[in-house]
């Protein structure tokens, strides 16, 4: 009787489980901190998952960090980097179809004597740039007078006309800087970014498994336009979210 009482008690306790929903998979994503296409991105990525059934969580971090913790597989991945990102760290894996871009843009004081057009003329200038940030660490590579800061507006706000400096960063990033927090007289030619790179998304290679998976939902939405409107949403909500006029 009590082994017949523990076998149908057992019967019970799988079926319940067995009809209990299934839990949603879930992956942990590293965004660099503070810069505007990375929010962006915090606001895609997501999108691009729940197509997959996939939840996913976003920690921003300072660019060096965000390094870290992917490389070690502490966490699942970078929402957002440019392509050479993976030649770099062998440890993660380029989802192959880009989802954004950005564009390289030299920011510099009003009436300063700054003339530039091309990625060539940085040598003329001091550079300061966000740490940790690839495509601009790209682009001075070798380059004598480059500074670092920790965010987009402090290094906004130390660009000086008598100095003659520039401050690299991507359009919108700069852009949205210059408005949320009111910093005055810098200018910039719209019409000439220093270069225009796709963003990719990275996975650590443990979540090999993620990487068709994804890619296939990026190119369907894609070629159904869907990500278009994606991003145009989510560039202006990035604006609104922070009481700002829309760009």
């Amino acid at each position: 009787m009590i082994a017949r009482f523990l076998f149908t008690v057992s019967l019970l306790m799988i079926s319940l489980l067995l009809t209990q929903p299934c839990r949603a998979e879930e992956y942990k994503f590293v965004s660099i901190d503070g810069l505007y296409e990375q929010q962006v991105g915090q606001i895609i990525l997501p999108q691009i998952y729940k197509k997959l059934g996939i939840d996913i969580s976003i920690t921003p971090m300072p660019g060096n960090r965000a390094v870290l913790e992917t490389v070690s597989g502490r966490m699942d991945g970078e929402i957002m980097r440019i392509g050479s990102y993976g030649i770099d760290h062998p440890e993660v894996l380029r989802i192959p179809t880009s989802y954004y871009h950005l564009e390289t843009m030299a920011f510099y004081k009003k009436g300063s004597s700054v003339d530039i057009t091309s990625a060539k003329d940085l040598s003329q200038y001091s550079v300061l740039k966000v740490r940790g940030v690839k495509h601009t660490s790209n682009i001075t590579k070798g380059l004598e007078n480059v500074y670092d800061y920790d965010d987009t507006v402090s290094m906004l706000n130390a660009l000086d006309k008598h100095r003659v400096n520039i401050a690299l960063t991507h359009a919108g990033d700069g852009l949205f800087a210059i408005v949320k927090h009111q910093i005055k007289d810098i200018d910039y030619n719209i019409s000439k970014p220093l270069s225009i790179l796709p963003l990719y998304h990275y996975v650590h290679k443990k979540n090999v498994h993620l990487v068709e998976q994804v890619d296939r939902i990026i190119r369907e939405m894609k070629a159904s336009g869907e990500l278009d409107k994606i991003i145009d949403r989510a560039e202006k909500e990035v604006f609104e979210l922070h009481g700002l006029p829309l760009k």
